[in-house]
């Protein structure tokens, strides 16, 4: 599988021309920036309304995918709880756009976002994770079912009016055993006070829940990421961007991200989203060394602005730990995790970082950790099996590989377009004996991605655990020639171990 299941990768190697400020980086942006401009003249839709895929093949895919769950006969709510829900819990769920114009949806799931990371950061309050309470967008599940498969206690729901700078923020708190509503309130705001009606909510949870804020806590609450709104719409449209996890929508996040930026240059969220965006697109698109040189500025930048930022300290130790600074990144990992107990990309990426290291047993644990945060996640399980098999404990491969496919389909039927769920459902399912189907779904991610090289070597893996050696070779050729060069991957990846001697697979090394 890709480099998030592969140890032994190879530092980065320092580009010629280096970049030694912030202000050089945003320069060399600007030209993107005016080009996202461009498009949203010429389309007269804002950036966040754009669509790049084809979208057709999801379509269709989508209908495919109706039928395979029909043919299994599973529905969400057949779906076994994964443990009793904890007593103070909560989901919060996508806020409806009740705007008249309908064009505010990135607006309101920023808003449930921010208050889900809000709320993150209080303790003793277990909160359901972005992705798993956004699936739940426009669904017609019961709220009972919802706490149920969220193992929650509560549900936060709400709508928002936004007309020019006014703003109607409605909310409710909703005990998932009966449905009673606990509590519920309406805001008739300015669009500065947004950040105030954020806190508020916030406030108002944690007393009904009856959970005592620390100072710390309360303080924290106050803390408003930028004065500048037009700053902060455009981070928020970034991480609309940046959650679709594709190349060209991490080029739509940078820019946006950029243009945030340039906007308030105190504004951390904004350079931590750009380092996210670059470190993304050095792990899965090309291994640029000016990616990551970019990833360490805005990650730098991003903990100075506000160093008690969990998601800060979380980016700059992925920077960290891509770069080979090990110890560094051990350090940055750590604050990140004691800063935002409830952040899974800390615990995430600390696993891979590990796990590249070859201390196997740390990576299962944080793993095991980051599934707790984020229930639903299928890509750490789907890693843990490939640890699993280099373990040896086939036993346990089987189990978490045939849970994280599981939950690969699921993610899917919401996110159809998703092409790393569907090459990483397609590998578990090949690990799983699952043929035909593993070869299926491998061919509808060539379709959706021809040239991505990422997807190229990741079916290359899926090509080589089914032992057709002449089509893995094929495929992983093409990976290099679409700028995958990264010899560690080549030579440590267990799920190329079928085609390691085959003279055509070595003769390709040497062009590493």
């Amino acid at each position: 599988m890709d480099g998030s299941a592969v140890r032994g990768s190879e530092s980065a190697q320092t580009p010629t021309g280096r970049l030694d400020s912030w202000k050089e980086i945003a320069n060399y942006l600007k030209r993107g920036a005016r080009t996202v401009q461009r498009w949203e003249r010429e389309e007269g839709l804002p950036v966040h309304r754009l669509r790049h895929d084809k979208l057709g093949s999801v379509y269709a895919f989508q209908s495919e995918l109706d039928a395979w769950w029909e043919s299994r006969h599973e529905r969400l709510d057949q779906e076994p709880a994964a443990g009793a829900p904890e007593e103070r819990s909560i989901a919060v769920l996508p806020f409806a756009d009740l705007s008249k114009e309908k064009d505010q949806g990135y607006f309101c799931e920023g808003i449930a976002e921010e208050i889900i990371g809000t709320l993150g950061r209080i303790r003793g309050l277990r909160v359901a994770s972005r992705t798993s309470s956004f699936r739940f967008k426009e669904s017609a599940a019961k709220v009972a079912e919802i706490g149920r498969v969220l193992r929650v206690t509560a549900l936060l729901e709400g709508s928002v009016r936004k007309s020019g700078d006014q703003l109607r923020i409605s909310v409710q708190l909703i005990a998932t055993d009966d449905g009673y509503h606990v509590w519920t309130e309406t805001y008739d705001r300015t669009l500065g006070d947004i950040f105030k009606v954020q806190a508020e909510i916030a406030r108002s949870v944690a007393k009904a829940l009856e959970l005592t804020l620390s100072p710390g806590e309360r303080e924290a609450l106050r803390r408003a990421p930028t004065s500048n709104m037009e700053a902060y719409d455009l981070y928020l449209r970034g991480r609309r961007f940046y959650y679709q996890y594709g190349p060209a929508d991490m080029e739509y996040a940078i820019q946006l991200f950029t243009r945030a930026a340039e906007k308030d240059a105190g504004f951390s969220l904004a350079y931590s989203g750009l380092a996210d965006s670059w470190s993304f697109l050095y792990l899965y698109a090309e291994r640029k060394p000016i990616l990551l040189e970019m990833a360490d500025h805005a990650s730098k930048r991003a903990v100075e602005l506000d160093p008690e930022s969990g998601q800060a300290q979380a980016s700059r130790a992925l920077v960290l730990s891509l770069e080979g600074s090990d110890q560094e990144a051990e350090e940055a990992f750590g604050r990140a995790i004691r800063l935002d107990e409830g952040l899974f990309e800390a615990r995430y990426f600390h696993a891979r970082h590990c796990f590249a290291r070859g201390r196997l047993q740390d990576a299962l644990r944080l793993y095991e950790e980051a599934i707790r945060i984020r229930p639903e996640d299928y890509q750490s399980r789907l890693l843990m099996a490939q640890i699993y098999d280099d373990l040896g404990n086939g036993d346990m491969a089987k189990e978490v590989r045939r849970a994280g496919v599981q939950l690969a389909e699921q993610h899917l039927r919401l996110n159809p377009d998703d092409v790393r769920a569907i090459y990483m459902a397609a590998n578990g399912m090949a690990g799983l004996g699952q043929r035909n189907t593993a070869l299926e779904w491998a061919a509808r991610a060539l379709t959706m991605r021809p040239a991505d090289s990422m997807v190229l070597y990741n079916v290359g893996c899926i090509y080589s655990m089914l032992g057709l050696k002449d089509e893995a070779v094929a495929t992983l050729e093409r990976s290099v020639e679409r700028g995958l060069v990264q010899r560690g991957w080549f030579e440590n990846d267990s799920n190329l171990d079928a085609v390691r001697a085959d003279p055509r697979f070595q003769e390709l090394l040497k062009k590493l």
